[in-house]
């Protein structure tokens, strides 16, 4: 269905001044910040981005049948009503939500942030959410679930655009949404794809070593997780209330910063020491974790959980303690909710075709998640370790030497290979991280290899294992692309797997995904 809104309605909630144009009465189809995608009655929003400068575009959008600018630039003779904003990205989201009737403003919202765990906690208080009989709906950089309705985000998505964001927010509104869950990254709050979401709960996994390429330093990366818990307080009130409420990880570094940031009722979790929400009697499976969460020093409940690893109970407080005190849902339901998840796709997923080792494939792309990662691993077998993995191009280049480091200090066999190279030198990144493995005694050849094509490294790390040995693929995850230069090559590490599992068993399998290095 065509939606049309009128500029002026627009326009007349926008909370920020409009440095100059005139407000014709005009009525709009779409509002978007990319030219490609202006159909006639759009309202096109210039916005200045890390590589391209949407202003230069004004002119295409025009072309498309835009028939209203609004930009930070002084653009004379536009031939459109043009409107001069501070801010055109901040701009983007609020005439975005505007545009779709402030959808956020008619559900409860929680969202999710951190460097590691957003996806599994969001999806962890979803399956909450939905065994306490709320409608619920979530948006996670895997996907967007909308009643029956699974929805891809994207090849290399983390936050969706905030147009994207409010039209699957109104989607949720259409469909008798009540609860929506909101995975929120840095980049998303840095660049304001996810301001006018009105959150009514913010929640941290934590926050660890990622992304410092973009925000320039830890503070600056902290500051825009930050922005989550800051904006709880500047919610517009709504229908059934406010809730207003911080669910902050004690155990984690940013604790004392975000406790500052949060203008609200703040309540914490932790695994280590006494907060609102304690683990205590944590039983570690080969499958899964046991443990009772502890509230307010009272009230116990015991808790089954399918995933791996300290750092997946963390995520489960997380989520139990947003859906029990942030929600007041019953602490025996919400443990059932927990139960219910069976895994996340790219997150400790196992791949089968009957060897005799163990093979998963992981998100992990931080040195904190490699860590963690092989931690796990190693209270998972009495065998090797086995990693494979890279280090994306035209991203923190200091992450390079501390995951490779990481890997030979935790892990028995390293391997490096290609992970988003971009723009840059395969070679050169490989080689920074040999020198990184090399700094913690690491011996190319003998517990570390550099092999370029990715198929080829996880092929080696399969070739390698022996019986009851754990080969971790880490990086990739669910994501179903490879960017070399400026092409994104069709990926999926499970994929890989299942096909060079099959090589070396000798069975039917998948062909293996092509990338240019096989031609290297």
């Amino acid at each position: 269905m065509d939606r049309i809104k009128s500029l002026n309605v627009i326009i007349a909630s926008f909370p920020f001044k409009i440095e100059s144009g005139n407000l014709p009465d005009l009525n709009i189809h779409k509002v978007t910040a990319d030219s490609r995608k202006v159909i006639p009655g759009s309202l096109f929003v210039a916005c200045q981005g890390e590589y391209v400068d949407g202003h230069e575009y004004i002119g295409k959008a025009l072309e498309n049948g835009a028939v209203a600018i609004v930009g930070e630039k002084i653009i004379p003779g536009c031939g459109v009503p043009y409107f001069r904003v501070k801010n055109s990205r901040q701009a983007l989201a609020y005439l975005s939500a505007a545009f779709f009737d402030h959808p956020a403003r008619k559900m409860t919202m929680i969202g999710i942030t951190g460097t590691d765990g957003k996806t599994t906690t969001a999806n962890l208080l979803y399956q909450v959410l939905l065994e306490a009989g709320f409608k619920a709906g979530l948006i996670s950089t895997v996907n967007a679930v909308i009643g029956d309705k699974v929805l891809d985000t994207g090849f290399h998505v983390t936050t969706p655009d905030a147009p994207d964001v409010q039209q699957y927010l109104a989607n949720m509104v259409e469909a008798g949404i009540t609860h929506v869950v909101l995975e929120t990254t840095s980049h998303g709050w840095a660049q304001y794809r996810v301001d006018s979401c009105e959150f009514d709960i913010g929640v941290i996994t934590n926050i660890t070593h990622e992304h410092l390429d973009h925000h320039g330093s830890y503070e600056k990366y902290r500051e825009a997780k930050a922005r989550l818990f800051s904006s709880l307080s500047e919610t517009n009130k709504k229908i059934g209330g406010n809730i207003r409420l911080a669910v902050l990880n004690q155990d984690d570094s940013s604790f004392d910063y975000l406790k500052k940031a949060s203008n609200v009722k703040i309540i914490t979790y932790s695994i280590r020491r006494d907060a609102n929400i304690f683990a205590e009697n944590i039983n570690y499976k080969v499958d899964g974790s046991i443990f009772d969460a502890l509230i307010n020093q009272k009230t116990r409940t015991r808790i089954e959980s399918n995933l791996v690893g300290e750092y997946n109970i963390s995520n489960c407080l997380a989520a139990f303690s947003a859906s029990v005190i942030g929600l007041g849902i019953d602490p025996a339901t919400a443990a059932r909710g927990i139960a219910n998840m069976k895994g996340v796709p790219g997150r400790m997923e196992r791949i089968e075709a009957g060897q005799k080792f163990t093979a998963i494939v992981d998100f992990a792309h931080t040195p904190n998640a490699l860590k963690v990662t092989l931690e796990t691993a190693r209270k998972m077998t009495d065998g090797k370790v086995i990693t494979v993995f890279g280090s994306a191009g035209l991203r923190d280049r200091e992450k390079r030497k501390l995951m490779a480091e990481t890997s030979v200090l935790l892990a028995d066999l390293s391997i490096f290979t290609a992970e988003d190279p971009r723009t840059e030198s395969l070679d050169k990144i490989l080689g920074e991280m040999a020198v990184g493995a090399e700094s913690k005694k690491g011996e190319q050849g003998r517990n570390f290899w550099c092999v370029r094509d990715r198929g080829e490294a996880i092929r080696k790390g399969l070739k390698l294992a022996k019986d009851g040995d754990i080969v971790i693929c880490c990086g990739k995850g669910h994501e179903q692309s490879m960017c070399f230069g400026t092409i994104e090559y069709p990926w999926d590490d499970r994929i890989a797997v299942r096909s060079a599992l099959a090589d070396i068993l000798g069975s039917n399998g998948p062909k293996m995904p092509y990338l240019p290095t096989q031609d290297q």
